[in-house]
């Protein structure tokens, strides 16, 4: 398995005194610029061939560039992106109906996982993400609903040399000044780049139906010019999954993201068999029903049969049941652990479920007590974020 270095540099202070430039004596950095690519940029280094992007940045040229000889460890970020890791070929993959791409069914979400105050510790979410990459994933869903979300992405992924290896989703919530207008997407999709690092989305997906009929129009727009490859909408309230379904049903869509467990099954009435039946992608949005599903089976065993298909926790067995779907491409749980990720992760191993094992999982998880009643639970249960974004309180017993 590939190991990326994990090196901490401060992005000025130890850039000089490595590389030994005065920066205080440079002009300022671009708007939008990498910092990294800025300090290549202002030293002379004639025979170099450096894009601006730094993952194209080759690790002969950086060392050529500082004589820096074996220190190959000094700027893990400007290296060339960390190979995949060797394991990837014996994992579970999906197909994108479109265009026959093959994607991990297991991706990584970031609603609230991955909002963090600004200036508050962070480096558990590099983790996060490199076990994420190491174990074979390569799915991220964001929105820039979800506060510094965006922005962490990007920074890490670009710090773990891995950027356009990564396979990202994002979103659109806007209006406008006016029916029809777009401006308010199109400013929103460009500081979406901006944070992320990106001059291309692979998915983009208008959040939650707002504005769709617009959104979607202007992201057809985005696709035409190869600004973004894949598009779609997402909810993740079943209440509102006969509005999501006639837009998977007319084939206008490359992806679905709908709300899909072991404990709410409402998308395999409509939403499924039309994505199957248009060649619609879906991505899995709350498998784990915001943790409340580990509340009710902690402390219980997994069930003996859940050997026969490679799992070794609640998460696997949670994860392998909704994968297995034929309909599903990709689920998307998030964490803020990173052993919690390597849990998940690891659901990408082993055989998948049948229909056959998928309604004995099923059938085991209705015997546990509370397994009807998960909706009603309080969401994340003993877990706090301390990020931008601030969850609203609901009353106990109300369904999410």
């Amino acid at each position: 398995m590939a190991v990326v270095p994990q090196i901490s540099i401060d992005p000025v202070s130890d850039e000089q005194k490595i590389i030994g430039l005065n920066l205080e004596s440079l002009p300022p950095i671009t708007s939008g610029e990498n910092p990294i690519y800025f300090i290549l940029r202002r030293a002379d280094m004639k025979g170099c061939n450096f894009s601006q992007t730094s993952e194209d940045i080759s690790r002969r040229d950086v060392l050529k560039a500082f004589g820096l000889g074996t220190v190959a460890l000094a700027f893990p970020g400007l290296l060339q992106s960390a190979p995949a890791s060797a394991e990837t070929a014996e994992i579970a993959l999906k197909p994108i109906p479109r265009t026959g791409e093959k994607v991990p069914a297991v991706g990584l979400g970031t609603h609230m996982a991955f909002d963090v105050k600004p200036g508050k510790p962070r480096e558990h979410l590099r983790e996060v993400m490199k076990i994420f990459y190491e174990g074979g994933g390569r799915v991220i869903d964001t929105s820039p609903l979800y506060g510094m979300a965006e922005v962490n992405i990007g920074d890490y992924a670009t710090a773990l040399g891995i950027t356009r290896q990564l396979f990202i989703a994002d979103k659109v919530w806007v209006t406008g000044e006016w029916l029809g207008d777009d401006s308010h997407a199109q400013k929103q999709f460009r500081r979406s780049m901006e944070r992320l690092w990106r001059d291309q989305i692979d998915l983009m997906q208008c959040h939650s139906l707002v504005n769709a009929r617009t959104v979607v129009r202007t992201m057809q727009e985005w696709k035409k010019d190869g600004r973004i490859r894949y598009l779609g909408v997402t909810h993740h309230q079943p209440s509102y999954f006969n509005l999501v379904a006639p837009w998977v049903e007319k084939g206008a869509l490359d992806f679905v993201q709908v709300r899909y467990s072991l404990a709410t099954r409402v998308a395999e009435e409509r939403i499924l068999p039309a994505a199957k039946d248009t060649g619609t992608a879906v991505m899995v949005n709350m498998p784990f029903e915001k943790a409340r599903l580990f509340k009710i089976v902690k402390g219980r065993p997994l069930p003996d049969f859940a050997r026969e298909i490679g799992c070794e926790s609640w998460a696997q067995f949670f994860l392998k049941w909704i994968i297995s779907h034929p309909a599903v491409t990709c689920a998307i749980p998030a964490t803020t652990n990173p052993k919690h990720q390597a849990d998940n992760i690891g659901a990408l191993k082993g055989p998948l479920p049948d229909a056959e094992m998928r309604n004995r999982m099923l059938k085991h998880m209705e015997t546990i007590p509370g397994f009807d009643k998960v909706a009603k639970m309080p969401a994340y249960p003993g877990k706090k974020f301390d990020g931008v974004v601030k969850r609203g309180s609901r009353k106990p017993g109300k369904k999410e």
